[in-house]
């Protein structure tokens, strides 16, 4: 019989996990790190997050302090986090392409004590000139030193850290304004990977993951957790490549990996081969999924795609039943509440909706963040009543099954008609030319807002070939009149967050005048 997710025979803080994977599986593979040549066992893990340990103790770094780490996908980005926290000090991660401006907003907000990087982002940490930790507190993995530091084993007394401990300030993307920092607790991460080792889709010793996202994003940071929980081997790919990822899961002979944002539209866009189905992946969790290529998805590679939705604020709140996954594909569901997890409907009033009606997703249980560090307004704001708000609008079923509808934040207002950005983008890609799409509101003062649709459109086509007036009839005759875009522009990419989203605060902010530039639907002129 199967231990619940919440088990108190679990490991329940980080320390414990690497200890106990260590004795379990001294010399299997835990991590392996492609285009680095640098694979490492549990035990490695354990010896050499001690060392790191020792010596960031030896520079002062106890219980309480925040060490911040700008590092790419290497090896020390994952000791460098197990050290800091098994001192009962918390990490604090920079997205690694981040300017001067924004890495000193992070480190004075976070109030870090140190900050390790490597030398090839010394140039950008140097550039931030004002920062105490730039003179005082500065770590570089791959100097002489560091080396030495950074691939050093030591041997360390187990001591548990207790589980309500702080063990990251995850700074949010900052899409509707500055990276708040969400307070992780070890048990934060010790609940998702517990949930996905003891629960679906119970990751073991026999299985491979694979990782494509960067560290500072919290996605790998619980593969790690899970594989260490499970003593599954995780493969940690320098960053995501549509091109070449599935190349990787056959190299690799990987079983499970997760993906969110537009993944899953940039894979099917790779050229068709034999061999798509000739893998050994059994499942793979998808954040998102386009509910128009769900089954295409499952039909090109023959693997279940799973729903399972969370946000950095909550960790894992929704997922998919195996038993339901089969029969709901493409229907929008994301799923159930997990076991430790209560979900509600809200309308604006914080009044419950009628089953099948739209409202917000609100959330609470355990394992969620502690609140926004060191701000207390927004901490008071995203919980109310108890309830985590999550901005997602959703409706949910009599049975207890919810259908993602999409970002509140991203319903288009126009003339007293809700359009559902996620609704059109979805539409949008259904057509042969669009490889990804993001609709923005545009200010009306008729109509409150109108659309604008973003598209990058695959190789093939051009925006003489895929005119705006052809896909505009192509929405028409999928959607009610009011959702049919009335401005349309191009590009040869769209900015992203780390987790792969759009960035559609970025698209908002690039031009004050938004119909400047863009084919009108309306005029059927494009406008200077």
């Amino acid at each position: 019989m199967s231990r619940s997710p919440l088990d108190s025979t679990w490991p329940a803080d980080l320390r414990t996990l690497t200890a106990r994977a260590a004795e379990r599986w001294p010399d299997r593979t835990a991590l392996v790190f492609d285009g680095r040549d640098d694979t490492l066992s549990f035990a490695d893990i354990e010896l050499r997050a001690n060392a790191i340990a020792a010596h960031l103790a030896d520079r002062g770094i106890g219980p309480g302090d925040r060490v911040s780490v700008m590092l790419t996908n290497r090896a020390e980005f994952v000791l460098s986090w197990l050290a800091i926290t098994r001192l009962g000090a918390a990490l604090v991660p920079i997205n690694v392409y981040y300017k001067p401006f924004e890495l000193a907003h992070l480190i004075h907000d976070s109030g870090a004590r140190m900050l390790i990087t490597e030398k090839a982002l010394l140039p950008s940490v140097e550039q931030a000139a004002d920062l105490d930790v730039v003179h005082s507190g500065l770590l570089l993995c791959d100097d002489e030193a560091g080396q030495e530091i950074f691939h050093g084993k030591v041997s360390w007394p187990l001591e548990s850290v207790p589980a309500e401990r702080t063990a990251n300030i995850q700074y949010t993307s900052g899409t509707t304004g500055r990276p708040k920092g969400c307070v992780l607790s070890h048990r934060y991460w010790l609940r998702i990977a517990r949930h996905l080792v003891a629960g679906e889709p119970r990751i073991g010793e026999n299985d491979t993951m694979l990782t494509a996202q960067p560290f500072y994003y919290m996605d790998p940071m619980w593969n790690v957790a899970t594989a260490l929980l499970g003593g599954a081997t995780l493969v940690v790919l320098e960053r995501f490549r549509p091109s070449m990822f599935w190349e990787k899961v056959h190299q690799h002979d990987v079983s499970f990996f997760y993906c969110l944002g537009a993944m899953p539209t940039m894979l099917l866009n790779t050229p068709p081969e034999q061999r798509d189905r000739q893998h050994r992946v059994r499942a793979v969790y998808c954040s998102a999924i386009p509910t128009p290529l769900h089954a295409e998805l499952e039909q090109r590679w023959g693997a279940p795609w799973t729903e399972m939705f969370g946000m950095t604020e909550t960790g894992l709140d929704v997922r998919m039943p195996a038993d339901e996954q089969s029969k709901l594909v493409g229907t929008g569901c994301i799923g159930r509440a997990v076991d430790d997890r209560e979900a509600r409907v809200l309308d604006p009033d914080d009044n419950p909706v009628a089953r099948g009606d739209i409202g917000e997703l609100v959330l609470r249980g355990v394992g969620m963040m502690d609140g926004y560090y060191r701000n207390p307004d927004a901490t008071s704001e995203a919980f109310r009543g108890g309830w985590l708000r999550t901005g997602d609008l959703v409706r949910m079923d009599d049975s207890g099954r919810i259908f993602y509808v999409g970002r509140s934040k991203e319903m288009i207002r126009r003339s007293g008609e809700n359009i559902s950005a996620t609704e059109l983008e979805e539409v949008l890609c259904q057509h042969p030319a669009v490889q990804v799409a993001a609709c923005v509101p545009v200010p009306d003062p008729i109509r409150q807002e109108e659309v604008k649709a973003y598209l990058v459109l695959n190789p093939e086509y051009t925006a003489e070939t895929a005119h705006p007036s052809e896909l505009s009839e192509f929405c028409a005759q999928r959607l009610a009149y009011f959702k049919v875009p009335r401005y349309w522009a191009y590009r040869e990419q769209l900015p992203r967050t780390p987790s792969e989203r759009i960035a559609k605060a970025v698209l908002r902010a690039e031009q004050d005048d938004l119909r400047s530039g863009a084919y009108d639907r309306v005029t059927e002129a494009w406008l200077t």
